[in-house]
């Protein structure tokens, strides 16, 4: 896969998604206006080009890049804006962005979204399930076997992206073979700054597979079966 298809924008129309939490058995509507997402999840190669680091396990480039923490997934959307000429969508602290500050590193803080940049930047995850559902109303957009790698089919290892059946706007690996971060805070008032998680990975049983899991994580933890796919809002 070349460079150019790596970073395949779609465009996604605007619309209304309903978000739910099993654990509260709380549900809210958010509207959303049109914005792109990348095609693909972010692969190792397109990773390694822009960071200079290859972390996972996969031996291929073609591979979504894996083992990535929350900063290390905005940080790279800064830098791929900067290489492209957009305006990066995050800014730091004054304190915070010396290439990692310690405090803002261990409490998620530290870090603002301009709304207004023309850059990459993480979905939000209603922006994510409103991709992912693709105009869909169940669980999932197609036979699970034919759109994702999961427990049952993955050979518990991660696959090349594009390698499952995309979902009816174009959008690749929506669920399976690797989680992907959000920008949104999980639950704050329980969880403090862990950030949300989507999709569903190569190691999970095909219920985790499901357009509307939710998953959490702390910004700096890096797991084996987590990645990330690129967003840019609209404008830009």
């Amino acid at each position: 896969m070349n460079e150019g298809a790596e970073n395949e924008m779609v465009a996604v129309p605007p619309g209304r998604v309903t978000l739910s939490d099993r654990r509260t058995e709380r549900s809210w509507p958010v509207e959303l206006a049109p914005y792109r997402l990348a095609a693909f999840q972010v692969t190792r190669a397109l990773y390694a080009r822009i960071t200079g680091e290859r972390p996972g396990t996969s031996p291929g480039d073609g591979s979504p890049v894996e083992g990535v923490s929350w900063w290390d997934a905005v940080r790279f959307c800064n830098a791929l804006s900067q290489r492209d000429g957009f305006a990066p969508a995050y800014h730091f602290d004054a304190e915070g962005e010396s290439e990692g500050d310690a405090k803002d590193e261990g409490e998620g803080e530290g870090i603002e979204w301009d709304p207004s940049a023309d850059g990459y930047r993480l979905p939000t995850e209603a922006e994510w399930e409103h991709a992912c559902r693709a105009g869909t109303s169940g669980p999932r957009y197609g036979p699970l076997d034919e759109i994702a790698w999961y427990r049952g089919n993955s050979h518990e290892r991660v696959h090349d992206v594009g390698g499952k059946r995309p979902n009816p706007w174009g959008l690749y690996d929506m669920l399976g073979n690797v989680w992907e971060w959000c920008w949104d805070v999980y639950d704050a008032e329980v969880y403090g700054t862990y950030r949300v998680l989507r999709g569903g990975g190569w190691f999970d049983e095909h219920w985790s597979c499901r357009a509307s899991v939710r998953r959490r994580s702390h910004p700096t933890f890096r797991v084996d079966d987590v990645g990330f796919r690129i967003a840019r809002s609209v404008g830009g």
